[in-house]
């Protein structure tokens, strides 16, 4: 056993010795695998993205209640009696203001991108004077909190970042009336940081919303009294509403689209792949036969054949995972914190986030480098380890 394993030691380490005699090949195989780990990341860091913008807010604490037959909030709508029935039932979080409980408007409004000046849909959101404290993770970054009963905005900061005229000072136009921009605000990189916050009190009248709402936001005293809230709210014979998980609801909304990138982004690396392992195979072969000679005199003098497949195979996947790495390390500088835009499907609003290139995708990615490495190199090293020994001593 430990003759084996010198056996394969010193065969590796002879073969990436080698290795600069073939460096056009070996430079090739290496490149071509970079470039399938560079693209794969690049596009799974866009899901990795939306995805965590999505979810960043979703504390388990923090649940919305819809009516019951809606999907999201824009088909929902509830009355103000039934939005008070739910921010007296039990479970929920109290401070010395009241329950930690909001009841909001959800409208969508059309502003001018700053990148194209062409319009896209924003969020519009009203919200009562608990939604900063139900979310918990909301901070003013630039001016102040909007004034209840005044028509005053605060912007997510990144829609202010992707949306012209929404700097603090400026103004919009919202139904029939001129919307003062008195405030940024950050919330963990979550979902709310593609919104525009007011008061909904303001926000009522002016898309003829009477007295309704369309959700309710509510902070649980501790996630183990969600079955308690949701019980509550299903035995209310008052109330034809459903309780979900803030994370659920936005996990539900992500996937369509993330599973849409991550699909695209596998069949686009996997043609690539392809043409890398074919590149592997061409390396690794021209290696073998370039090396007749020595790989018979080895075999004469003893080597097995196991060894000599286990040395091709760890040359073949050194060579993998240096082009893995620098590709991963390429992509990571590239699209790391990269700033885009892309739709929600359920709302078709646009949703700011930032490309992310997760610890857990760069793994992934060296993966497949090292899965490409040792398919390329699998039947090079078998042809070597099945050479004639006499007939490949006879070759020149």
């Amino acid at each position: 056993m430990i003759n084996w394993l010198v056996q394969i030691f010193s065969l590796t380490l002879f073969n990436l010795r080698t290795i600069p005699e073939r460096k056009g090949a070996a430079v090739a195989a290496a490149v071509g695998i970079a470039g399938v780990v560079a693209v794969l990341v690049g596009v799974l860091s866009i899901a990795e993205g939306f995805r965590a913008a999505m979810t960043a807010t979703g504390a388990d604490d923090i649940v919305i209640v819809l009516r019951s037959n809606a999907d999201n909030e824009m088909t929902s709508i509830l009355s103000r009696e039934e939005a008070r029935l739910v921010t007296n039932a039990p479970g929920i979080a109290w401070s010395a203001a009241g329950p930690l409980a909001s009841a909001e408007l959800f409208v969508i409004i059309n502003l001018p991108k700053r990148s194209t000046g062409t319009d896209a849909h924003v969020p519009l959101r009203g919200v009562q004077q608990a939604a900063r404290a139900v979310r918990g993770d909301i901070t003013i970054s630039q001016g102040r909190m909007f004034e209840p009963g005044r028509n005053e905005v605060i912007v997510g900061a990144g829609t202010a970042r992707a949306f012209a005229g929404l700097d603090v000072g400026g103004t919009i136009r919202v139904g029939q009336s001129d919307w003062a921009v008195v405030g940024i605000f950050s919330g963990g990189g979550g979902a709310a940081e593609s919104e525009i916050w007011t008061d909904a009190a303001v926000l009522q009248p002016a898309y003829h919303r009477g007295d309704s709402f369309q959700s309710v936001f509510v902070k649980l005293a501790s996630p183990e009294k969600f079955k308690e809230f949701k019980d509550a709210l299903t035995a209310n014979p008052q109330l034809k509403v459903k309780a979900v998980r803030q994370a659920d609801l936005l996990a539900d909304q992500s996937s369509m689209l993330t599973t849409f990138i991550e699909t695209f982004g596998f069949a686009i690396a996997g043609l690539m792949a392809l043409g890398a392992l074919f590149g592997a195979l061409n390396t690794m072969y021209s290696a073998v036969a370039a090396r007749t000679r020595e790989i018979a005199t080895l075999r004469a003098l003893g080597f097995g054949a196991s060894p000599i497949i286990c040395s091709v195979l760890f040359e073949s996947l050194v060579l993998a995972l240096v082009g893995g790495a620098v590709g991963a390390t390429a992509a990571y500088f590239a699209f790391n914190g990269f700033q885009a835009a892309t739709i929600n499907w359920q709302t078709f609003s646009q949703v700011a986030f930032a490309f992310r290139v997760s610890p857990r995708l760069l793994a992934n990615a060296i993966l497949w480098a090292a899965v490409i490495g040792l398919i390329g190199g699998l039947f090079p090293a078998i042809r070597a380890a099945r050479l004639p020994v006499a007939t490949a001593l006879r070759e020149t």
